[in-house]
């Protein structure tokens, strides 16, 4: 799976519509093999960023959890201290 694409199910606040697309964007480039598309292939990869983002948003808004939402900046702080331990900075 990419490095890039984050959790996005559980959180306060919810993921927004930018951090679903870009999720998305990341799955569509990793799956199709380059960062950026050639013109004749733009389409293609439109169509596909779209409905991987549908696809996304309909799962989180039909998951169910009994966990409380996690808070983005304890998450995040988590996490640079995880590269930190990681990679020595």
């Amino acid at each position: 799976m990419c490095r890039n694409i984050r959790v996005l199910h559980n959180f306060e606040p919810p993921a927004t519509s930018d951090e679903v697309q870009a999720a998305a964007l990341q799955y569509v480039r990793k799956v199709g093999g380059a960062a950026k598309p050639s013109a004749v292939n733009q389409a293609a990869y439109d169509k596909a960023v779209a409905a991987v983002a549908a696809a996304t948003q309909e799962l989180l808004d039909a998951l169910v959890t009994t966990a409380p939402p996690k808070d983005r900046e304890v998450e995040a702080a988590k996490a640079k201290a995880r590269a930190a331990e990681r990679y020595g900075s």
